[in-house]
């Protein structure tokens, strides 16, 4: 494929969906990431996108919102991968809040596994991978339909959720920067969002690394109200992103990250056996670390293994 061709093609993948990671344009155009970056310069340099933690956005600083048909065919394997880690925060016999996204999709794929389940939600798409679920309840917010994201939004929504209280609310969105906190591109959305959190003691963010420093129109969730972040690994070149995840640390949210099986270049072992944990200065608000999470403080006294642990999360970048 020519150049051209190839930046056409970035570009039009990139006004289709909003924020494109490097590893996907590389993959679509079956060329290398180094080759991809230098085109992306060249179409920055030209004032067409922007360049932005590890892939390309729309130009003018925040990125708008994707629809659903696009967003399911990016970092899928990042977000299975996320998905699984999530899944092992929750208990049998738990109620939580579950938001809208193609990750938390993934995410209530998994919870159908768990016993004596409550689930809350207003996404259309985790009620469906819930309905056969033999012993998850799944209850429905109001609301009005938003046919971009199959959610339900709105004054009826907000209301349905006051006066509920759950153990763990999980989240979605379209950027996360420690200085913001989560962030989306729509008003109806991130107003549901915030009415979710209110109802959750935890609260337990799922977002792929490239949408770490990420900023977007409308804020859902500050920082210091994210109990923990899931994520992915991110690629050995992204420093911004491996940055970003050492300032939200550094604010005291708990993050796990999860290894992405499947994707170009990534290490086969499946993801399940990839999981590994950011040290954290400790458990915020009296919380206690959930399963599968550890919290050390940074810096502290630490054995051999987990400062190698460390220094594999954050440092090898």
């Amino acid at each position: 494929m020519f150049a051209a061709e190839r930046r056409q093609l970035i570009l039009e993948m990139v006004r289709a969906n909003g924020a494109v990671s490097l590893r996907e344009l590389a993959r679509v155009v079956q060329t290398s990431e180094v080759t991809v970056r230098r085109d992306v310069r060249a179409l920055e340099a030209e004032g067409l996108l922007d360049r932005r933690h590890g892939g390309a956005v729309l130009p003018g600083g925040f990125t708008r919102e994707s629809g659903f048909p696009q967003k399911s065919h990016l970092a899928t394997a990042e977000k299975t991968a996320i998905a699984d880690l999530a899944a092992g925060l929750v208990e049998e016999g738990e109620a939580i809040v579950v938001g809208a996204g193609t990750t938390t999709q993934e995410l209530a794929r998994r919870l159908a596994r768990v016993p004596g389940l409550t689930v809350v939600t207003n996404s259309l798409l985790v009620a469906q991978a819930l309905a056969h679920a033999n012993r998850v309840e799944v209850v429905m917010t109001g609301g009005t339909l938003r046919g971009s994201n199959y959610a339900l939004v709105g004054s009826g929504a907000e209301q349905s959720l006051q006066g509920l209280r759950v153990s763990k609310a999980f989240l979605s969105g379209s950027g996360l920067t420690a200085e913001r906190g989560l962030s989306t591109s729509n008003m109806l959305s991130a107003s549901v969002d915030r009415a979710l959190v209110q109802a959750a003691a935890e609260v337990v963010v799922l977002s792929d690394h490239t949408k770490l420093g990420t900023d977007t129109m409308f804020q859902t969730v500050p920082t210091d109200l994210i109990t923990r972040l899931v994520t992915d690994e991110p690629p050995g070149h992204d420093d911004r992103a491996a940055t970003e995840l050492q300032a939200l640390a550094d604010q005291g949210v708990q993050i796990a990250v999860a290894g992405a099986s499947g994707s170009p270049g990534g290490d086969p072992t499946p993801a399940r056996d990839r999981r590994r944990d950011v040290p954290l200065p400790g458990p915020r608000r009296g919380q206690v670390p959930g399963p599968g999470l550890r919290s050390a403080p940074l810096g502290g006294d630490q054995s051999p293994g987990t400062e190698r642990a460390r220094v594999a999360d954050l440092r090898r970048r």
